[in-house]
């Protein structure tokens, strides 16, 4: 997964050199596979609105544009993109620019037209990959500026995340990392520096009451999906997302859709839930979450069709299947440009069967990819109020002060006890009880009970990988320093356990 380091930054404090921040995440078992610069500091390229366009007189495949630059003049540009219309607002290279890529913008003709300057795409500006069209920036952008007030300097940390570390899969969990690793203070809330780039637009949320049992939300499908919540979000205005929303998913290669998509990506990002926002005037009576019926079809957000089988978790208003639980919404009730109310979903999903869904059909999405390594619990609600908190402010919708739940979260891990001495026997050097107490605390663990010998852990719902005491043993290990231990005491024999059995034939 990729990691903007500005957005990791409202949450923990960070060396000044991403390499430093790479080194401390792979000493920790948390490999870094690339360090990639990006933002778009480019002398002589500005935002500019397109005024005019019409047909290229020569040429069947170019137009001819007429745009402002913020001067007081209008510029011809010769363009060859076809995914604009008049009043977009673009990056234009002025001659005298040098893009990434090495082109050099000079004044020219294409097939007889004057042409002074380049209306540029996001591969251009070493923005992305895309080279299908313009980049088309946000309408509050001011015509003029320079790009690099929309896109700045930012470091993208390209992270290998093991399966078992699914709370590492969002920018504020690998900041709580960095934060236990390091040392660090982290801030849980989110920033000032955001905060204030953010205008509130709708109403405050206010506290919220939770409804159950009132018919809008009902689960068949217990075991497949424990919890499901739906929060409804009137009067939205759909349309573009302002300027650092769009900055912040795009810098981690998620392409801007609109103001309600963006949201749920931005939430997804940030915190690690996946949310869906459901037409809410398309749907048919309340929401079941059931097991599909055999030969069941449903038209995806991919707009492919799919067959589905009771193996297959759905859900469904009263007459058919409007979502793959935890793999992909469809097509009939997604958001378009004349969405007006909107039903959030935030919800719990079995990892093993949304990982068989997925490989089954073949279809996996950014939310599937979470799901089936497993959400935290206690961040489905939080991830809703947060999504419900921007609808109302980006786009001015009216949050209801009510959530409609069904079912009940998953219970947390059960504590672990902890020998010292075993920790101290397993690394193969002595570590102070005061130090393990502290790595364990700075990862989220509470110490319950304990003694000079041993003491009971309470594991925090982000943490379910940590099961037994050596799972305990290893987060001392990742946090102290394995190039600490002595070379001669790296390898130590130790004797089979019963949990050794068991997982060799878990394995079989």
């Amino acid at each position: 997964m990729k990691f903007s380091v500005n957005w990791l930054r409202e949450f923990v404090d960070l060396p000044k050199n991403p390499e430093d921040i790479a080194e401390l995440l792979t000493r920790a078992g948390i490999e870094t596979k690339n360090i990639e610069t990006r933002g778009a500091n480019i002398d002589n390229v500005i935002v500019s609105q397109i005024t005019a366009s019409s047909r290229h007189p020569d040429a069947d495949r170019l137009t001819v544009c007429e745009v402002d630059d913020g001067g007081g003049t209008k510029r011809q540009i010769v363009c060859g993109a076809t995914n604009y219309k008049v009043g977009d607002k673009v990056p234009l290279a002025l001659p005298g620019a040098k893009l990434p890529n090495g082109t050099e913008i000079r004044k020219s003709k294409l097939r007889g037209v004057e042409s002074e300057g380049m209306l540029c795409s996001p591969i251009e500006l070493g923005l992305g990959e895309d080279a299908s069209g313009l980049l088309i920036l946000s309408p509050d952008a001011r015509v003029g500026a320079p790009i690099a007030d929309l896109f700045p300097a930012d470091t993208i940390l390209d992270v290998e995340v093991t399966p078992n570390r699914a709370d590492l899969l969002s920018h504020f969990g690998l900041a709580r990392e960095i934060a236990a690793l390091s040392g660090s203070s982290f801030r849980a809330e989110r920033s000032e520096v955001e905060e204030s780039r953010r205008k509130p637009q709708g109403k405050a949320t206010g506290s919220l009451d939770y409804a159950r049992d009132d018919g809008l939300v009902t689960i068949a499908a217990t075991r497949e999906c424990p919890f499901f919540s739906l929060r409804k979000i009137d009067n939205v205005k759909v349309g573009p997302s302002p300027q650092w929303l769009r900055a912040k998913i795009e810098s981690v290669g998620v392409r801007s859709i609109n103001n309600i998509v963006d949201i749920s990506n931005f939430v997804m990002l940030e915190l690690g839930q996946p949310t869906h926002a459901f037409d809410a005037d398309k749907l048919n009576g309340g929401i079941n979450v059931r097991l599909a019926r055999d030969g069941e079809k449903f038209l995806a957000l991919d707009r492919k069709t799919y067959s589905l089988n009771p193996d297959n978790c759905v859900i469904a208003d009263q007459k058919r299947a409007v979502g793959i639980g935890g793999v992909m919404v469809g097509e009939e009730t997604g958001v378009t440009d004349l969405t007006k109310n909107i039903l959030l979903e935030a919800a719990y999903f079995l990892p093993a069967s949304i990982r068989r869904t997925a490989r089954a059909l073949n279809l996996q999405s950014d939310a599937s990819y979470r799901f089936e390594r497993g959400v935290d619990p206690d961040t489905i609600l939080r991830a809703s109020q947060r999504a419900a908190e921007l609808m109302g402010e980006i786009a001015g919708g009216t949050p209801a002060k009510e959530i409609h739940v069904a079912g009940e979260l998953p219970a947390d891990p059960a504590d672990v006890s902890l020998s010292y001495e075993k920790c101290s026997r397993v690394i193969g050097i002595a570590i102070d009880p005061k130090i393990v107490d502290e790595i364990l605390t700075r990862f989220g663990l509470r110490k319950t009970a304990g003694t000079n010998q041993s003491a009971t852990w309470k594991i925090p719902s982000y943490r379910r990988d940590l099961q037994r005491d050596v799972d305990l043993i290893e987060e001392v290990l990742r946090s102290y320093g394995i190039d600490k231990i002595p070379g001669r005491t790296r390898g130590r024999f130790m004797p089979t356990s019963a949990a050794d059995s068991s997982h060799d034939v878990e394995t079989l």
